[in-house]
């Protein structure tokens, strides 16, 4: 079976960093479009960063640009988001998630991880 496995978040300080990994099984990783997204308490699942199959980043939302990098090793079947300057903001549930082809559109992904939560305290 298809499993996509998020970790590296955790409790931390605005200012720094985290990164988080999402490992693919069961699934011809190097195949697939992947993105991350996240669910912040009592607000809708919205897009981060996403990234194409030879692994160059096609988008990310204005909020992160310049301080988080999308980036993939499909060698390791692992994707990871590199988290510089966290914010309040950013404090979320982060979910790694696997199309079949380039799409932003959350409905449209084959594949979710269970998340990983990041929370950042100013």
């Amino acid at each position: 079976q298809v499993q996509l496995v998020e970790s590296g978040g955790g409790l931390v300080q605005a200012g720094t960093s985290l990164r988080l990994s999402c490992v693919a099984s069961g699934m011809p990783f190097r195949t697939y479009y992947m993105a991350w997204f996240r669910q912040a308490p009592g607000k809708e699942r919205e897009f981060v960063a996403s990234i194409s199959r030879s692994g160059i980043p096609t988008r990310y939302i204005d909020s992160v640009k310049g301080r988080f990098t999308i980036s993939r090793d499909n060698a390791k079947n692992t994707m990871y988001l590199q988290m510089d300057s966290l914010k309040g903001e950013d404090t979320a549930a982060y979910f790694c998630a696997a199309s079949r082809f380039p799409t932003d559109s959350s409905n449209l992904f084959d594949y979710w991880g269970q998340g990983t939560q990041v929370a950042v305290s100013s």
